[in-house]
């Protein structure tokens, strides 16, 4: 059954999930009802490339290399003979400046990938984004301004107490889709995964953070430093296969730049929202094009085809694999009218950018998450 189709069988539940810094969100529902068949999202439905289709771009990976801009001259000017001369308190490394900034573009919906305190391609990118979206010039590089309003990013870091519900998040997940399709959910496999996806960070840094304790052996009610920005918080998120259209949004347009591998949100002149993508690969491209969202799921089922995989046929030997953040999918699927082709989550964040998937679009879980909350079905997608 086409996944079109599945959006109509479902049972309608509406869900949203409010990511502010701080402040755990309350789930709201709208007329909820128990869903009588599970949402099977099926992306390798997508069509076998033809000749004449356009591949992914090659991707574009220049940005400066030097995160911080050359400084502006300014005419130096003599301090009165009354005033002693105050030193600036300054970041004390390059890790503490730009671990600032991924918080920074983060908390104002410019994704900048996984925060681990490093400069890279996406970081760049997102902060280019960002100034081109406060009329500002798109350097993708931290500027005097944009220095001083790091400055407020306080407190860098805070702590969150792991709780017993946690703890059921996390499990012994195979990795084999046979044995995959057999367990109830495909939960986080270590309570390192599901800091760091919570707090939008890669594990080694989470790591390097909680230097003074063995993650391996934390319990209920331990205490863990996270950065500070908006938690993805998963127990928000119920399996719904059909979320209620926003007519608020529906003017709003989403453009995935194949080539710079970045997804905009945009509202008429301005840009909201920016966000990195794996968009498909050379042999299933992300199809090039205008299309509608015509529907958005949250924790999906995922259909695994090894013959629809390797070969582009569905077949009968196939396994479906249960909801959960560490389903091929991730937490989201938003649904194209371009058949077996949607924007989703993902079971591995470390591998957004960087490396393919099958002619869809995919986004870290968290990014996802606050997507759905952005857009709803009957926009426009804009693939290019």
């Amino acid at each position: 059954m086409p996944y079109q189709k599945l959006f109509v069988v479902v049972g309608i539940i509406g869900v949203t999930t409010c990511l502010q810094a701080q402040q755990p969100p309350a789930l709201v529902s709208s007329a909820p009802q128990p869903a009588t068949t599970p949402f099977i999202a099926d992306p390798t439905q997508a069509e076998v490339p033809r000749s004449r289709a356009k591949p992914t771009a090659t991707p574009d990976l220049s940005f400066p290399a030097n995160p911080i801009a050359p400084p502006v001259q300014q005419p130096a000017e003599a301090a009165p003979a009354n005033e002693p001369g105050v030193a600036r308190a300054e970041p004390v490394s390059e890790r503490e400046v730009i671990t600032r900034l991924q918080i920074f573009l983060d908390q104002r919906s410019f994704g900048p990938g996984k925060i681990d305190g490093k400069w890279g391609e996406f970081v760049a990118k997102a902060l280019q984004r960002y100034q081109r979206a406060n009329g500002q010039d798109a350097t993708g590089q931290i500027d005097a301004a944009l220095q001083q309003q790091l400055q407020k990013i306080f407190p860098i870091y805070t702590t969150y107490q792991l709780t017993e519900e946690d703890f059921s998040r996390v499990g012994n997940i195979p990795y084999k889709p046979a044995e995959e399709a057999k367990v109830k959910a495909m939960l986080y496999r270590s309570m390192t995964e599901f800091i760091a996806e919570r707090y939008h960070s890669g594990e080694n840094f989470i790591t390097k953070l909680n230097k003074d304790k063995n993650l391996d052996a934390l319990k209920p009610g331990d205490i863990v430093r996270v950065p500070n920005v908006p938690p993805f918080q998963i127990e928000s998120l119920k399996e719904v296969g059909s979320l209620p259209v926003k007519p608020e949004f529906t003017k709003r347009l989403i453009k995935v730049d194949t080539r710079y591998r970045m997804l905009d949100i945009v509202e008429g002149d301005k840009l909201i929202g920016s966000y990195p993508i794996t968009p498909g690969s050379q042999k299933l491209p992300a199809p090039i094009g205008t299309w509608k969202i015509v529907g958005i799921a949250t924790m999906p089922w995922f259909r695994w085809d090894e013959a629809m995989l390797n070969h582009g046929e569905r077949s009968e030997n196939f396994y479906n694999i249960p909801p959960g953040p560490r389903n091929p999918v991730g937490i989201a699927w938003i649904g194209l009218s371009k058949r077996g082709i949607g924007i989703h989550g993902t079971n591995s964040p470390d591998t957004i950018g960087r490396s393919g998937s099958h002619g869809c679009i995919r986004l870290a879980n968290w990014d996802a998450a606050r997507v759905i909350n952005q857009v709803t079905e009957g926009m426009t997608v804009q693939i290019f």
